[in-house]
């Protein structure tokens, strides 16, 4: 699977409403049918900070999410509301899931 996190610095006049401001792009991503999940955070350090967290199937899938018609919305219309350009990491990862923490394993 393709596993991403990404982390959104979104202007302080707007980071209260950064999830209704990325409702409609974040409801048609999941929508897709490659996207496995695609989820929001709010960073209890830094309230106008968001971390996205999202998994597409593979190669393929992640290849129609940025050729969509909704991510090209998105990439119009959520940069005016963020401090700087977000911050990324991607990678190829060979499982299809979450796995369970076996450190913190709850009996």
């Amino acid at each position: 699977m393709i596993f991403i996190t990404a982390k959104f610095r979104v202007l302080a006049e707007h980071a209260d409403q950064w999830p209704e401001i990325s409702g409609d792009f974040t409801r048609a991503t999941r929508e897709e049918p490659g996207c496995l999940w695609f989820d929001w955070s709010r960073s209890v350090d830094d309230p106008s900070e968001y971390v996205l967290v999202e998994a597409f199937r593979d190669d393929e899938a992640g290849a129609a999410h940025v050729r969509s018609a909704h991510f090209r919305a998105a990439q119009e219309k959520l940069p005016r509301y963020l401090a700087e350009t977000p911050r990324i990491v991607n990678a190829t990862v060979g499982q299809d899931d979450w796995s369970e923490l076996g450190e913190m394993a709850v009996d």
